[in-house]
């Protein structure tokens, strides 16, 4: 049996039995009693899964086609300390890592308002037209986060440093660097985080189509 011929499964193919909260805060920690239908035909028997609900966000990756420039940011992550302390002596291993713009939804916000205003927020970059990427699951063996990624349009001439919300304590470096650049980054194993992977690789395949792209609009 291969892919292609798998009947597939819908929300008719699993059972949710209970659900508790365990936990309530910045996120969500739950407790997911349930089963679900098997491959082989039957069902598994009840089984428990913790999950950490969160809202989903928008991601963004500013590009500047006429300089052909990236600007990403770095800030502290508290994700990254186990595996900071576990390897004290690599320099790849420091919780301020290399990341595209991000942020949550608010009640009511669409993916792509929230890229754009990420993006003036956390790297002072007024967004002049979105293309979108991909959406994803970022983890879905523990979390039900869900990303809206995107590229963001922009002019990297005056990318400024300092960024993020006081309000929110947030302590965020944004800075510009040429496209091929990041790419090395990329290949030097730099970029640990799963977005900027994700757009940076992707607009490494589409750099030459996004740059004709939205220049020809800009001539128009």
């Amino acid at each position: 049996m291969t892919p292609a011929t798998l009947a597939p499964f819908t929300e008719k193919d699993f059972e949710i039995l209970d659900r508790k909260i365990l936990h309530e805060g910045i996120f969500r920690y739950v407790k997911y009693e349930l089963r679900h239908r098997l491959f082989k035909g039957g069902w598994t028997p009840v089984l428990g899964r913790e999950l950490i609900e969160r809202t989903c966000a928008a991601g963004i990756l500013p590009y500047d086609p006429i300089l052909d420039r990236v600007v990403l940011i770095t800030q502290f992550r508290v994700g990254a300390i186990p595996h900071a302390m576990a390897h004290p002596s690599s320099a790849k291993t420091s919780p301020w890592l290399l990341e595209i713009v991000a942020g949550v939804l608010e009640k009511e916000e669409k993916p792509d308002e929230v890229a754009v205003r990420e993006a003036q927020e956390e790297a002072g970059c007024r967004v002049l037209e979105l293309y979108p990427i991909n959406d994803y699951f970022v983890s879905p063996g523990g979390s039900d986060e869900y990303l809206h990624l995107y590229c963001g349009r922009i002019d990297a001439s005056h990318v400024s440093s300092n960024h993020g919300l006081e309000e929110e304590n947030e302590d965020i470096f944004a800075f510009a660097l040429p496209a091929e650049e990041a790419f090395e980054w990329l290949r030097q194993g730099r970029i640990k985080t799963a977005p900027a992977l994700v757009a940076l690789q992707w607009l490494q395949i589409n750099r030459n189509f996004l740059r004709d792209f939205w220049l020809k609009k800009a001539e128009k």
